[in-house]
């Protein structure tokens, strides 16, 4: 990364979950933390409602909670920026951890820098895979669960499953222009776009 970058390419997947669950975007290297979590809430389809942490090797971003009983303290994700990772870890793999109940790991990976670019109208999801998992299903095991349950009508859970998820759940079907809607939103609200300016 250098200083002229402005934008990189990351592929971002739901560790442990099958069928897989994908994401790729575009986004600003200055891209502050708290920012990245919502723009993979939005991305996944998950509905904001746990704590989160990024992660790079031993250092941790989240939202600092005198109050929390995990015995650490993570750096505030709303005074660091995502090539602040970059520069002070050297990763080029990033963790993203939503609902420290279920524990889903997102692996970020960072693919693609790109170097004196706009970053107007970024946030953008460039590609959707899988269909995010329902919030408090269990973490990736107790999904598996749940998706064993609903495809059989023999299940002793099936019926149980069928009625507390949402409805016709299918792990294949995504709906991305919602997701690309979602992303776009977030990229209208943070980078507000030039208005036209009239001439006489």
């Amino acid at each position: 990364m250098s200083l002229n970058t402005t934008a990189v390419r990351i592929r971002v997947t739901l560790k442990d979950v099958k069928p897989e669950v994908m994401r790729r975007l575009v986004v600003p290297v200055t891209l502050r933390l708290d920012r990245l979590h919502l723009t993979l809430q939005e991305a996944f389809g998950w509905t904001n409602s746990h704590l989160f942490e990024f992660f790079a090797g031993e250092v941790r971003w989240g939202i600092p909670d005198p109050h929390n009983d995990y015995g650490h303290q993570p750096m505030d994700a709303r005074k660091a920026r995502l090539c602040d990772i970059v520069r002070e870890t050297g990763a080029k793999t990033i963790h993203y951890l939503y609902d420290f109940g279920d524990s889903w790991d997102h692996v970020i990976k960072l693919e693609k820098w790109f170097e004196n670019t706009t970053t107007e109208g970024l946030p953008f999801l460039l590609e959707a895979a899988g269909r995010c998992p329902p919030e408090d299903v269990g973490g990736a095991p107790g999904y598996a669960e749940y998706l064993a349950a609903i495809s059989d009508p023999g299940h002793p859970e099936h019926e149980h499953m069928r009625l507390w998820g949402p409805e016709r759940f299918d792990p294949n079907v995504v709906d991305r222009k919602a997701l690309e809607a979602a992303v776009n939103a977030l990229s209208d609200t943070w980078i507000p776009r030039r208005r036209a300016t009239r001439t006489k």
